[in-house]
């Protein structure tokens, strides 16, 4: 899902159809495909990694409590690109289990061969639509968290119904939560930011976790990695916001 030069996640294109109609079946897609070459290592994720670690849609529903072997907090990241804050966040919270979603081939490799190398256990992967995934593969109120970091901000106004970013994607996101769990975006185009606030504001069933003085926006935790990518913009002065949701309904 991630653009992996700029490791976004991409996102929705929505369409004029009935609401009562799954996401995906309305046209609405969490990605757009990119075409990227392979490494040796991502083509050994790929081959020799993914038959321990890989989901697909065929799979379905999940009881997550049987995938892992255990009882614990669970994470989604969608859009993960090439994974090195899952890979990081996997690594340093044993405790928690961790399903990641991407559609483009040279991140969902890198990941299963860096997290292979590690010896993570606590980690699995769709490479698959995140819309499908989670309406048909991940049973409700099933989350502890869901992660959106850095989605593509498609900035040109014409092309704004294509965020993923939308009301009904973040019902669908809603529904998948534990009461408490939490919602996180972040993005480093402030345009983006507000919409986010916007539509999540908007959005029945969610608290803003936000204090006062910085709301709607949080500081960055410090369980969210800071990428390669986030650390070049903040030397070249670009901004990144953070915001946290959670369900309270």
């Amino acid at each position: 899902m991630s653009d992996t030069t700029h490791d976004r996640s991409d996102d929705a294109v929505q369409a004029q159809e009935p609401t009562e109609a799954p996401l995906h079946r309305r046209g609405i897609k969490s990605y757009v495909l990119r075409a990227g070459r392979m490494t040796v290592a991502q083509t050994r994720g790929l081959e020799e990694v993914w038959p321990r670690l890989g989901l697909t849609l065929a799979d379905g529903r999940q009881d997550l409590d049987v995938l892992f072997g255990r009882r614990a907090p669970r994470v989604v990241e969608i859009g993960f690109g090439m994974g090195a804050s899952l890979i990081e966040q996997a690594a340093t919270h044993p405790d928690s289990d961790f399903i990641g979603i991407e559609v483009h081939a040279p991140g969902v490799g890198k990941l299963l061969d860096e997290a292979d190398k590690r010896g993570l256990t606590n980690l699995r992967v769709y490479r698959e639509d995140a819309l499908r995934v989670l309406e048909e593969c991940l049973p409700e109120a099933s989350l502890d968290a869901l992660q959106l970091f850095f989605p593509d901000p498609w900035p040109k106004k014409k092309h704004h119904k294509r965020r993923i970013v939308q009301p009904a994607f973040v019902e669908l996101v809603r529904t998948r939560l534990k009461l408490g769990g939490t919602f996180h975006l972040a993005t480093d185009w402030a345009a983006y930011a507000e919409w986010m606030a916007e539509v999540m504001d908007a959005a029945p069933g969610y608290r803003n976790t936000a204090a006062a003085e910085t709301a709607p926006y949080v500081p960055r935790p410090d369980f969210r990695p800071l990428t390669k990518f986030e650390a070049r913009g903040e030397r070249l002065g670009h901004g990144v916001w953070d915001l946290i949701y959670a369900r309270d309904a």
